[in-house]
């Protein structure tokens, strides 16, 4: 099987395993794995014009950390989605790869990850250059049009971020606006 029939049997399944729509109450709605490329990625962020603000989580069933940390996004979720917060969660698994993508949709399963999870379809030295990160978890901030308003990395090992100082910024950050 090419890659060309892999994206569109992986797009097939992705579309057949599509929830309910998004007006239904969250306990009723399906959790699905959306590939995209990056400008996909870029036009899923800026989609959320009524935001006040965007939170980006990338993560990676092969990260440990990513695992654990997790469910600080699904908790910011459910604390802030009512005063304009919306997450996004990019899985950078290989998106090629059937029992990897089976297993992180699995994972967001599981945690009840029920707004937007995208899986980057890109190699995944690619993506982490395009997202100009060194490792992850990596938490990125958005304005509702897009532009990076704050990122936490690991990249800078004598300041490694915390989950906590993600969303002390953006209580911060919402309670501003």
């Amino acid at each position: 099987m090419n890659a060309t029939t892999r994206r569109a049997l992986f797009a097939f399944v992705g579309l057949a395993t599509l929830g309910v729509s998004g007006a239904a109450p969250e306990k009723d709605v399906e959790v699905k794995l959306v590939p995209v490329k990056w400008q996909g990625y870029l036009d899923q962020v800026k989609s959320h014009k009524d935001a006040k603000l965007i939170v980006v989580d990338a993560w990676a069933t092969w990260c440990g950390p990513c695992m654990k940390n997790f469910p600080h996004l699904v908790e910011m979720h459910h604390k802030y989605a009512d005063q304009g917060l919306v997450a996004i969660s990019v899985s950078l698994d290989e998106a090629d790869a059937p029992k990897k993508v089976a297993a992180a949709t699995k994972f967001l399963q599981e945690k009840k990850a029920v707004f937007t999870n995208l899986i980057m379809d890109e190699r995944t030295d690619d993506a982490f250059e395009k997202l100009n990160i060194g490792a992850i978890p990596a938490v990125f901030l958005y304005t509702p049009d897009g532009k990076e308003l704050k990122r936490f990395t690991l990249d800078d090992v004598d300041n490694l971020f915390t989950y906590e100082q993600v969303e002390a910024f953006v209580k911060d950050y919402l309670a501003k606006k």
